[in-house]
């Protein structure tokens, strides 16, 4: 197991209603350059979710008003690894992985942090064919 340290900048946004959330976040790197970062919080509410359930090949498509309980991730330019906790009026609360379609209902508040010595990507790794994450310290 590799081990790396980084200095961290910390990012401040809301994102408004009608926003997709993951696509949100993916513009919000590509316009930070962000190579290597990490979900710190986030709070809000979606009308639309689309969360692909645990050992699931497709997504599931809900409508509702649902409260975002969690979001945590490991982000990147070089691709993001996102999950998704909602709750419904009922309390009721389900999670997986974040696709695109999950739109805000009146906010979405995250706190994202930056580890500006690291860059972070994604390579098949052959124990279960999937693509993991690679952690390599910038050069300078």
């Amino acid at each position: 197991m590799a081990q790396h340290s980084s200095a961290t900048k910390t990012f401040a946004l809301r994102l408004k209603p009608g926003a997709d959330l993951k696509k949100s976040i993916e513009a919000f790197l590509v316009n930070h350059h962000i190579e290597a970062a990490g979900i710190v919080t986030c709070v809000g509410s979606l009308t639309d979710a689309n969360i692909r359930f645990a050992n699931q090949a497709e997504g599931t498509a809900l409508k509702g008003h649902f409260e975002i309980v969690s979001l945590t991730g490991v982000l990147s330019i070089n691709g993001s690894h996102l999950h998704l906790a909602i709750s419904n009026e009922k309390g009721q609360t389900i999670g997986g992985h974040l696709l695109d379609g999950n739109l805000v209902y009146t906010t979405a508040e995250l706190l994202i942090t930056e580890l500006s010595d690291l860059s972070f990507k994604r390579e098949i790794d052959s124990t279960f064919g999937y693509k993991e994450l690679v952690v390599e310290k910038k050069k300078d």
